[in-house]
Parts: C-alpha cells; sequence; structure tokens
C-alpha cells in the first residue's frame, strides 16, 4: 500500500499543478476546481492509495457498481464524496440516491420526478447537475441545449430539486472549447454556479472556460 500511495500521490500532484496553471494562465484565477476522480471499472483495491493519498471526490458511471464497491471504502473514509456521472434509470433512483452525494446526470423530468421523491423519502436534500447534450449527439444522455435552461426552472420549480450547475460532455474529435463556453452561457442563463466539464484530454480548457469541477480518470488510474 505505501509504494501505490506514492504512485497515487504523484499522480494526484501532477494533475493538480496542471490544474493550478490552468486556473492562472488567462489572467486572475478563476474559482477553484474540484478534482472529481473517475474510478469506474476500478476496484476497491485500486482505489484506495488515492484515498489514502488525500483525494476525496470520485466520480462512479454504474449504481450497481457503486453500491458494491464504496460502503466498504466509507467506513474507512467517511468524509469522501461520491457523485454519480453516468446515466440513470429510474428505478435505479432509490440506490442513487442512498449511495451517492452528487447527482451529475438529471436529464429528463421523469428522473427529476424520481430523485425528488426518493430524496424526499429518504431525508437527503442531494445537490444535483443537470445533464445538456451539449454537442446535440442522439448517442448521448442529456437534454437538449435549447432545453437547458427551461428544464433547470421545471427541475426547481416543479421537483424541488437543489440544481447547483450544469454538466456536459462534448463530441469527441472537436474542439471542446465552444461546447465549453456554450455550456458556461447557458449556466449564467439558467442561474447556476457550478459546471463539471473536462476530462483527462480537456481539463486544462474546461478550466479556462469556467469549469468548476473535472472528471479525469485514465489520468490517474490508467487506462481501462
Amino acid at each position: 500500500m505505501a509504494d501505490s500511495a506514492e504512485s497515487a500521490q504523484v499522480r494526484l500532484d501532477y494533475i493538480r499543478a496542471r490544474m493550478e496553471k490552468a486556473r492562472r494562465r488567462f489572467g486572475p484565477p478563476s474559482q477553484a476546481v474540484e478534482l472529481v476522480a473517475v474510478s469506474k471499472t476500478f476496484s476497491a483495491d485500486a482505489v484506495e492509495p488515492f484515498l489514502a493519498a488525500g483525494q476525496r471526490v470520485f466520480g462512479e458511471n454504474r449504481v450497481q457498481e457503486a453500491k458494491e464497491k464504496w460502503p466498504g471504502l466509507r467506513e474507512k473514509y467517511p468524509d469522501l464524496t461520491l457523485h454519480l456521472i453516468g446515466p440513470l434509470q429510474s428505478n435505479k433512483a432509490r440506490e442513487a440516491v442512498a449511495v451517492f452525494d452528487v447527482i451529475e446526470t438529471v436529464d429528463r423530468d421523469k428522473i427529476a420526478g424520481a430523485l425528488a421523491a426518493e430524496m424526499a423519502r429518504a431525508q437527503r436534500n442531494l445537490p444535483c447537475f443537470v445533464q445538456v447534450n451539449i454537442g446535440g449527439e442522439e448517442q448521448k444522455a442529456g437534454i437538449g441545449a435549447d432545453e437547458a435552461v427551461d428544464f433547470v426552472r421545471r427541475c426547481r420549480t416543479v421537483h424541488a430539486l437543489n440544481i447547483v450547475g450544469l454538466m456536459c460532455i462534448p463530441p469527441e474529435g472537436q474542439p471542446p472549447g465552444p461546447y465549453f463556453a456554450h455550456l458556461a452561457a447557458l449556466a449564467r442563463a439558467a442561474g447556476v454556479e457550478q459546471l463539471s466539464m473536462g476530462m483527462s484530454a480537456d481539463f486544462e480548457t474546461a478550466i479556462a472556460m469556467g469549469a468548476t469541477h473535472i472528471r479525469v480518470g485514465s489520468a490517474l488510474f490508467g487506462q481501462r
């Protein structure tokens, strides 16, 4: 564990140094940026060195995987924060509310209603992000960009969800900057302050465009 923790610390320090450099690149530093370590498909044994090195915010794609992996780790590290960053089905809402601390993938009214009902039942008011299909891609989840502002309003007024920000994944193979800028503009229009955008290959661009959360997996854990 000692060698693994040392290696994890080196990788974390490298990513955090790049994050800080990106914050300062274009004038006065932007607001602090949260590193969400994307641990999907990696075992608890692979994750624990990063916890030992001080990382406390992680992202998982699947409810079932998180349900199996994280309870034991949470017993040892009760101050960790777990983000759901993958698509959510309404029949998994109860488990998601029980396992996760932040839901980043609210993208339709059915999910918003299911989450609201489960949060009320469990007496947990989790912060949520609305996922925006910023590139209008048929194969990707997310509310359409032209619907995002109204959907945020509905999530707040109809479903009483605590919507704190927007999340996106830009189209692969295209410059991400314009898509990140578009998401930032939508966030301003919707009256939300947090932006979850940017992954291992483009998080520095995302930070330059105002990201408050970046989701980094392969640059920390290696290729899946």
